[in-house]
C-alpha cells in the first residue's frame, strides 16, 4: 500500500496514538456474562453483526445455560433461535458440536488454549483469540476480522489478504500491549469513519497519513 515494510512500525505507532485517543472506550460489543456465552457469541457473530447475535443471544442464554444444554439441544430448535443470524442451521449444528466436546473432552470447561479452541466445530483463530483474550484474559495474537482487515491493509500496516498473514505481520510491528484493543480501535473507526464501502476521508483524523487517503 505504498509503505516499505521496514518503516510500518513507525506508521503504526502513529495510528495507534491516533486511535487510542479517539476510541478511549473501545472494547467488545457483545453481550456475555461467562465464558461459555463468550464462546457461543463468537462462533453466531461470523459474518454477523454484533447487534444481531445480541438479539438473539438473549433468548438462547435464556435457554440454554450450560454445555450439557447445547449437546442435549436438537440443533432445529436453535436454529429456530438464531434464526436472524447468518447460516442459522450450520451455527446451530456448531453449538451442538461444542457442547458435545465440552463436555467430552474439557469437562464442560472453556479450554484455555489455542489449539484447543480451534479444534472445537466452528471455532477459528479469530474466535480462539477473542475468547481468550475476554474470556481467559490471555493475549495470544490479534483479532483480524473484516474491519481490521480492511483497515489495516487501507493504512498500509500489510499488503496481504489472509487474516492469518495480516495478524502475523501486524504482530511484528505491533506492541503486543497493544493487540487486544488494537482490533477495537479499528472496528470502532470502521464503523465510524472507514467503512467498507465509502470510507469518510475528508473527516478522518489519519487521512494525512493513509496511503489510501481519496483526497487529493
Amino acid at each position: 500500500m505504498g509503505i516499505p515494510r521496514d518503516s510500518r512500525s513507525e506508521q503504526a505507532a502513529v495510528v495507534i496514538d491516533r486511535l487510542r485517543e479517539a476510541y478511549p472506550e473501545a472494547t467488545i460489543s457483545l453481550d456475555f456474562e461467562n465464558r461459555l456465552e463468550l464462546l457461543i457469541a463468537v462462533v453466531l457473530s461470523a459474518q454477523c453483526p454484533d447487534e444481531r447475535v445480541n438479539e438473539v443471544t438473549e433468548t438462547l442464554f435464556e435457554q440454554y445455560r450450560t454445555p450439557a444444554d447445547y449437546a442435549a439441544a436438537d440443533p432445529d430448535d436453535i436454529a429456530d433461535i438464531i434464526g436472524s443470524c447468518t447460516y442459522p442451521n450450520n451455527k446451530a449444528e456448531y453449538l451442538v458440536g461444542i457442547g458435545e466436546q465440552l463436555l467430552a473432552e474439557h469437562d464442560g470447561a472453556v479450554p484455555d488454549s489455542m489449539d484447543e479452541l480451534t479444534d472445537l466445530p466452528g471455532v477459528g483463530r479469530k474466535t480462539a483469540n477473542v475468547v481468550l483474550q475476554h474470556g481467559h484474559d490471555t493475549v495470544a495474537g490479534i483479532v483480524v476480522d473484516t474491519h481490521v482487515q480492511r483497515l489495516s491493509r487501507r493504512l498500509g500496516l500489510t499488503d496481504e489478504e489472509r487474516p492469518e498473514k495480516i495478524e502475523a505481520d501486524l504482530q511484528e510491528i505491533l506492541p503486543e500491549e497493544d493487540w487486544k484493543l488494537f482490533t477495537h480501535w479499528l472496528i470502532a473507526h470502521g464503523r465510524a469513519v472507514c467503512t467498507a464501502r465509502s470510507p469518510d476521508c475528508e473527516t478522518c483524523f489519519l487521512e494525512d497519513i493513509c496511503p489510501s487517503s481519496r483526497l487529493e
